[in-house]
């Protein structure tokens, strides 16, 4: 793990085109500004783990063939 120290105002750049900016800092809490591509998803780190638990539970859940008429009436295609 590489450690840095910044001051508010400075930032780090990871790779070509990621900016970390230390916005804020009060107390034990530091503010940080992303500067990422859109096509990069950011994210705090307990809210990916819970999407990373969706997906595996979502992966694990046995597939029924009701399930496609469902999405289908969900995405309109049944309408006429």
């Amino acid at each position: 793990m590489l450690v840095l120290a910044r001051k508010v105002n400075e930032s780090i750049v990871i790779g070509d085109d990621i900016e970390l900016v230390v916005i804020d800092i009060k107390g034990d809490q530091v503010k940080l500004g992303v500067k990422a591509p859109k096509h990069i998803s950011v994210h705090r780190k307990e809210i990916y783990e819970e999407i990373q638990k969706e997906n595996i539970a979502a992966l694990n859940t046995e597939f029924k063939p009701d399930m496609l008429k469902d999405i289908s009436d969900y995405l309109g295609k049944d309408k006429k």
